[in-house]
Formats: C-alpha cells, sequence, structure tokens
C-alpha cells in the first residue's frame, strides 16, 4: 500500500529564533520513500541538516520575526502488514547485551527507573520473561491510564504518569519504557505517524504518534501501550531516550505554535 504522509505548522516569533527541526522520515524508511518528504518553509531561510546522536536527521534554521510555516508532504510504501507479535521472543542477559543497546537501560529525564523500578518488580516480577512480560506492561500501562488530549504537559514523566493515570500517547510510551528499563529490557522511545488504517476513524484531529520499541531476542521490536494493539502503516520519524531526544521541534526562545496538522492517509490503488 501507499500510505501519504506530512505536516504543517505554523510558529509565531516575536524576534529571530533559533530552532532545531526534527520531521523527516526515519532513514530506515528510505527505501519506501515514493516522495520524499522534504521540509518547506515559509518564509523561506537557510537550513544546515545533520544526524544527532542517534542517526534521527534534523535541520537546524532560524526562524525570522512574525508568522513562521514549516511543511511536508511525501509518500511511502508500506507492506500493510500490522505490527509482527512474536511471544516466543526471550530477552537476552544484560551481559550479553549489544553495547548500543545498555543506553536504553538507563534512567532519562521523562524515564525516572530510581523512582519506578521497585514498583516495575511487584508488578511485572512473576510474569514471563521476555515477550510475554513487555507485553505485561503494555496490558498494565493501557489498562491503567485514562487517555485524553488535555490530560499531559511538556514536563510530565512518566513516574508522574503512574501517580495521576492519565496522559496522552508519549506519556503511555514514557510509562512501559520505564518499567521495561526496570526489568532489565532495553527499551527505546520512538515518534512518527500513524493513520487510521485498517480501523474506524478517529472522532478528533490527527497528532504525530509515540510507541516504543523493546530489545528483545537480537532485534528491536514495537510495541505500542496507547492502542496495545498490532496497527498498520507506523512511518517513523525518530528515536531516542524518551521525548527529549526525539522532539519536532525545540526553540531557543519564545515561540508559539498558531496552529497545527497532521495526516497519514492510505492512498486508494484506484
Amino acid at each position: 500500500m501507499k500510505i501519504q504522509v506530512g505536516y504543517e505548522l505554523v510558529y509565531q516569533c516575536p524576534q529571530p529564533t533559533p530552532m532545531v527541526v526534527t520531521l523527516s522520515i526515519h532513514y530506515s524508511r528510505v527505501s519506501d520513500i515514493i516522495q520524499s518528504d522534504h521540509l518547506m518553509l515559509s518564509p523561506s531561510v537557510r537550513v544546515t541538516s545533520y544526524r544527532d546522536l542517534y542517526g534521527n536527521w534534523c535541520s537546524r534554521i532560524v526562524a525570522p520575526a512574525g508568522q513562521f510555516r514549516l511543511s511536508g508532504n511525501g509518500v511511502v510504501s508500506d507492506s500493510g502488514n500490522p505490527d509482527p507479535v512474536l511471544p516466543w521472543l526471550e530477552q537476552r542477559p544484560v551481559e550479553s547485551l549489544p553495547l548500543e543497546a545498555l543506553l536504553f537501560l538507563l534512567g532519562s529525564r521523562y524515564c525516572e527507573t530510581d523512582l519506578l523500578s521497585e514498583t516495575a518488580w511487584q508488578l511485572f516480577g512473576t510474569a514471563p520473561t521476555g515477550w510475554q512480560r513487555v507485553q505485561a506492561i503494555c496490558d498494565f500501562v493501557h489498562q491503567h491510564i485514562q487517555f485524553g488530549y488535555g490530560l499531559s504537559s511538556p514536563t510530565k514523566s512518566a513516574f508522574q504518569v503512574f501517580q495521576d493515570r492519565q496522559g496522552v500517547c508519549r506519556d503511555f510510551a514514557h510509562l512501559a519504557v520505564a518499567f521495561c528499563r526496570c526489568m532489565n529490557i532495553p527499551a527505546r522511545y520512538c515518534t512518527g505517524y500513524l493513520g487510521d488504517i485498517g480501523i474506524p476513524p478517529a472522532q478528533s484531529a490527527m497528532d504525530f504518534a509515540a510507541w516504543f520499541e523493546a530489545y528483545l531476542g537480537d532485534d528491536w521490536y514495537t510495541f505500542d501501550a496507547r492502542n496495545n494493539t498490532p496497527r498498520i502503516g507506523r512511518v517513523l520519524i525518530a528515536r531516542g531516550r524518551d521525548a527529549a531526544d526525539v522532539a519536532l521541534t525545540t526553540s531557543f526562545g519564545t515561540s508559539t505554535l498558531e496552529s497545527f496538522k497532521v495526516w497519514a492517509d492510505e492512498i486508494n490503488a484506484s
């Protein structure tokens, strides 16, 4: 299948404001890109692009004073298959994990493993290991956290989510990531597009989605505590320790988001 993905963000800046933008489709999907989602800026400004520490494609700009629009529109080929479910996969002992996975066992800005470790072992210490333990974590988060767009804040952490039991998809992902790390399962935060493909359309406007990947067997696998069911058509933008590493835009100064549109729609073959 083909999926059209894109965004339009409109900011208001009182003065020229440096920004880092992470909105491009992840390099792991480069062979699937039919139409590139080039970053378009209005008014036009100079762009310098680079790979960050996690391999995400980032752009440096200085937004001019006044209204400033960022947009992109791409087309991606997708298998049309739902997220894989492999319940026989086991987790590897910490001492045999690859070096690049060790970072994703540690606490981070939004995933306070030190505050949640005891709780995690009480909740999941008797659960089967490996895939089934990660699924038990997703089940718990999905069942105990209330979803709502007005139920979060930019500074909300996994520990706070666990305490007040409400949040948005990034909060579900943060809590699940923190629990996995507490159980010695490497987990990394993901952001990207996830349209309503194969399910009834949502009543609310689309937003960027957050999920996570856990390292099991010899690879990373997708899990989604918010939806907690295999989905079709995920298009990854960025991965990191948590949302602090993969912010869609980071402003080094005052900026106000005036409008926000995101789309991820299947293109009919006809």
